[in-house]
């Protein structure tokens, strides 16, 4: 943590100086050695983003111990599931913590003894992947990856650096929020800011509570939210946003610069790696951006490969069949994309297992999901093939499943049209609020909430 003992560095519902943070993760590596934890071990943080949240796992890494992170919003036996998988040592969690639209928690801490196992690899951090298509995956990053890509951060062009401020309504468990967010603020001498609500006012509060030059960073659905406000205030020390975690829709990003003023930039990024390519500007959709500083990217029969120095799937560590993921110093990212060979610019185009053929004629089911979410009236789409092509929508009171099939037949051809469709109240999410891509799972919410034709 860069910076004098008396800079802000995190605001929550106080300002909390570099001084104080120092204290407090002194303390908590006592309280952690206390607890039996000791260099070389492991703890889980199962916390919503709060003080106690950053300060458990700054004394974890202190004390040379591995940190898992699992998400505070994951079910019981999602929990159980991912202690069995890790095998901490420690389990740090709460009980309790405050409603969903809250951007920090006051939680008190449980430190819980659990019989798991000393770290079996030199990985600094433990996280799981994002569970879209199924089972999520352990994912190891070093020390050496950590500090690749906060230096990848500071170079990039429009991140805030000394005296800027960052709000943050993403997740703080995953890599975008926790890299992208929490430590690049601790690391260069930024303003990390949590809003009290994530509601639009709340967020919109907490731009307007401090003029230091602000970005705002979230996901796709967050962003769509704020640019529903009709008429927001002039909030001049908001120069950037930045979305991650999913793709953004050109009208969106459009809809949001001309309401707020500022760009809504794009952040590419896996678990495995970290940030791959950003764009701040925002102004190159549909393309994505150019490779992160320091990031090396290529495609091979149309997929995007990263550079990675080592494989960051744990059970390529420790004895278990590979991943068949990474090689010779290259991670598949299983992404269709492209890149363009005299300018660098990255496409991305969804997932490689999207595309499909129907009647013998290739469909790319990320384009189908892309126009279908794009049509007024439709809040969110799936679309996935199973038995031909399935779409699984949500919509908005007054919009009717006729007028939707309407307008999309006139945008595609006929064999790209969606043979069954599946309309819900809400579509089912993964803890960090992705729209899930498991066939079983929709299939079971929409028979059981919503209607099939």
């Amino acid at each position: 943590m860069s910076g004098s003992s008396d800079d802000v560095c995190i605001v929550l519902d106080r300002e909390i100086d570099r001084g104080t943070l120092r204290r407090a993760v002194r303390d908590c590596e006592a309280t952690l050695t206390e607890a039996g934890l000791r260099p070389g071990g492991t703890a889980a943080l199962r916390l919503p983003p709060s003080l106690a949240y950053v300060v458990h796992l700054l004394a974890v890494w202190r004390l040379g111990a591995q940190a898992v992170l699992l998400d505070h919003r994951l079910t019981v036996p999602e929990t159980d599931r991912a202690l069995d998988t890790a095998a901490p040592q420690l389990l740090i969690s709460t009980t309790k913590s405050g409603g969903a639209l809250r951007g920090f928690h006051q939680v008190d801490v449980d430190l819980t003894p659990y019989p798991g196992r000393p770290a079996a690899t030199g990985h600094l951090l433990l996280q799981l992947s994002s569970g879209t298509t199924g089972p999520s995956k352990a994912i190891g990053r070093t020390a050496a990856s950590l500090t690749a890509e906060l230096d990848s951060y500071a170079r990039i062009d429009g991140m805030p650096g000394p005296g800027g401020r960052l709000i943050a309504l993403t997740s703080l468990t995953h890599t975008y929020g926790l890299m992208g967010g929490l430590l690049h603020s601790l690391h260069n001498n930024v303003r990390f800011t949590l809003p009290a609500r994530t509601t639009p006012a709340g967020v919109m509060d907490t731009v307007l509570a401090h003029s230091a030059p602000t970005m705002l960073m979230g996901v796709p659905a967050q962003f769509t939210l704020l640019g529903s406000v009709a008429e927001p205030p002039r909030m001049p020390q908001l120069v950037q946003a930045l979305s991650g975690g999913g793709r953004t829709r050109p009208e969106l990003a459009a809809t949001f610069a001309d309401r707020f003023d500022a760009p809504l930039g794009d952040c590419y990024g896996m678990t495995e790696t970290g940030v791959i390519a950003t764009d701040m500007s925002g102004a190159m959709r549909p393309a994505t951006g150019w490779a992160a500083p320091g990031v090396r990217v290529r495609v091979d029969e149309g997929e995007l490969l990263v550079a990675t120095p080592e494989s960051p799937y744990l059970s390529d560590h420790i004895g278990d069949l590979p991943s068949g993921r990474w090689a010779d110093g290259w991670l598949r990212t299983r992404d269709a994309g492209a890149m363009d060979d005299i300018t660098g610019l990255i496409t991305v185009r969804g997932r490689l297992d999207s595309q499909v053929s129907v009647r013998g004629l290739k469909v790319d089911l990320s384009e189908v999901e892309d126009a279908l979410t794009a049509l007024p009236g439709v809040r969110e789409a799936v679309v996935l093939f199973g038995d031909g092509i399935n779409a699984y929508v949500e919509l908005e009171d007054a919009t009717t499943l006729d007028g939707i099939e309407e307008t999309l037949g006139r945008q595609l051809a006929d064999f790209k049209l969606p043979r069954r469709w599946y309309v819900m109240p809400k579509l089912p999410r993964t803890a960090t609020g992705k729209p899930l891509h498991d066939q079983d799972a929709l299939r079971a919410a929409a028979e059981r909430d919503g209607y099939t034709r």
